[in-house]
């Protein structure tokens, strides 16, 4: 039985817009919510001064701040939206440190790392210690609704809302969640073949890149690529199909230094996990659809296990990158894979980002996007 409340007093759902802005929750969702919320960091400046009295004249200090890891990936790529935002026109294109159009299903390594992104296919990967470094797109900022994704059957894949019976869709708030509890997202490069049954699942794959749920501290935005190493992985069973849910943590996140593997999640986020085999067992109940199913029991799956099983998606994506397997509807257009015949040219790229409507205001979304599910599990 599926039970409905009221809005969250002053509750406004946060959109592609203000993901695209800073990805932070809209005040007003109780206080309660607000205790959790981090806000966004604060501005990064090249150095950071101070002054103290001292042997009768003024002294300035200047202490540089400490050169964060993921600013060199953040350097490397940008975004640049088009259309209206909270519409079904709405894109958001991904470009390279060149100004290069890129696509990030392609053209964006699955790998991380300083020179090896620049080669693609990446053939070597950046280690973390002893830990494989990836790529991650952030489609959807925690504690939003709005499923965005990358549109992998649109030329140069931007990342766009899905929709559903001819309206944009949200997820459900379902009791006591808010939207997404995770930064959720997908690893570049990789691919779920439905037209390879899993020996584990006995199901094939869903036909996207690999999902991925990142349970750090931050917020992320919408579009933004991040490093992270993987702590393991959960199959859900989504209407017939196999689909994978990584759980990883970004490298910078402040509790990165501890958790390594899917035992340190239990220990350091107790009930996170739970919460997270929730989430994905319920999600589409409001849309009157059954609750999903997993492989393995509903058990998460370790680090090793997970990167075993990334591993064999980025396989099934450089199959399909050089025709040898069935895309279907796919669209395989990237920029930097040079030994793809879907290799294309920055002026035909260029060409298509300049096709779609230009930047404009956003719709307003309905207030239904915050109201809260109940259900009798």
């Amino acid at each position: 039985m599926l039970r409905l409340s009221a809005p969250p007093p002053g509750g406004r759902a946060q959109d592609a817009e203000g993901a695209v802005a800073g990805a932070s929750m809209r005040a007003g969702l109780g206080r309660a919510w607000r205790g959790l919320l981090l806000p966004p960091p604060p501005p990064l400046l090249p150095a950071r001064s101070c002054s103290y009295a001292g042997a009768g004249r003024r002294r300035r200090l200047v202490r540089p701040l400490p050169r964060c890891s993921w600013l060199s990936t953040m350097a490397q790529f940008g975004t640049e939206p088009r259309g209206r935002p909270h519409s079904p026109e709405y894109r958001l294109y991904f470009k390279n440190a060149e100004g290069k159009y890129i696509s990030p299903f392609h053209d964006i390594p699955l790998f991380a790392g300083s020179k090896e992104d620049k080669e693609v296919p990446a053939k070597r990967s950046k280690t973390n210690g002893s830990e494989v470094v990836f790529n991650m797109v952030v489609e959807v900022p925690r504690w939003s609704n709005a499923k965005m994704e990358i549109a992998t059957k649109e030329p140069l894949n931007p990342i766009k809302q899905d929709i559903k019976r001819g309206k944009l869709r949200y997820v459900a708030n379902i009791f006591p969640h808010k939207g997404y509890i995770w930064n959720y997202g997908a690893l570049p490069q990789t691919w779920e073949d439905p037209h390879h049954k899993d020996k584990d699942t006995g199901c094939c794959g869903d036909n996207d890149p690999i999902d991925v749920c990142e349970i750090g501290t931050k917020v992320h935005s919408l579009g933004e690529i991040i490093q992270v190493k993987v702590l393991g992985v959960m199959a859900l069973i989504d209407e017939g199909e196999t689909d994978w849910k990584i759980i990883a943590i970004s490298v910078d996140d402040p509790e990165a230094q501890k958790i390594h593997d899917i035992d340190d999640v239990k220990k350091h986020k107790p009930g996170y996990l739970e919460a997270t085999a929730e989430w994905f067992r319920f999600y589409k109940v409001p849309d009157d659809k059954p609750e999903n199913q997993f492989a393995f029991n509903g058990e998460f799956k370790d680090k090793d296990f997970a990167v075993e099983i990334i591993k064999s998606t980025h396989e099934y994506w450089k199959a399909l990158l050089h025709k040898k397997a069935d895309r279907g509807a796919i669209k395989c257009m990237n920029v930097l894979v040079h030994d793809s015949p879907f290799c294309c040219s920055e002026e035909d790229a260029r060409l298509i980002v300049q096709s779609t409507p230009p930047p404009a205001r956003g719709d307003s979304v309905s207030a239904e996007v915050d109201v809260w599910h109940f259900l009798n599990k």
